[in-house]
């Protein structure tokens, strides 16, 4: 399934971002997967998470459940659905991967920054610089 953005997808990213901006940070519910997977719904109408929303309550389930449904882990999810890219392409509403401090945690790039959950919940702003990987929503 090829996803492409919405004509309104950046009022939409931002309408979204506020709504989560602040939210803390529970497994299954406000994580780092279902950050990724919600700027993407927001700028696409497609939630690749929705099958395991609220479904898990601690990361270990949630590893565990999508292992069941075929994929590694979160970033497999998302790699499943998205185009890779170069870093260096990066542009406002792609996903990228960031080290985090439990490991590789997605982020939503936003001009020469990313934004990420902080162990708060509350959305923390890193540098383009420490990306790992990038995947490209809309192409």
């Amino acid at each position: 399934m090829t996803l492409i953005r919405l004509p309104d997808w950046q009022s939409r990213l931002r309408r979204w971002i506020g709504t989560v901006a602040g939210q803390p940070l529970i497994a299954g519910r406000h994580d780092c997967c279902l950050f990724g997977a919600g700027a993407i719904e927001a700028q696409t109408g497609v939630d690749i998470a929705a099958p395991w929303r609220g479904r898990y309550s601690t990361f270990a389930g949630g590893r565990r459940i999508l292992r069941k449904a075929g994929y590694a882990d979160h970033l497999a999810l998302i790699a499943a659905h998205l185009p890779e890219a170069h870093p260096a392409e990066a542009l406002p509403g792609d996903i990228a991967v960031v080290p985090g401090e439990g490991g590789d945690a997605v982020g939503v790039v936003q001009g020469a920054g990313v934004y990420v959950l902080t162990q708060s919940g509350k959305l923390g702003l890193v540098p383009m610089l420490p990306v790992l990987r990038l995947f490209k929503v809309g192409v």
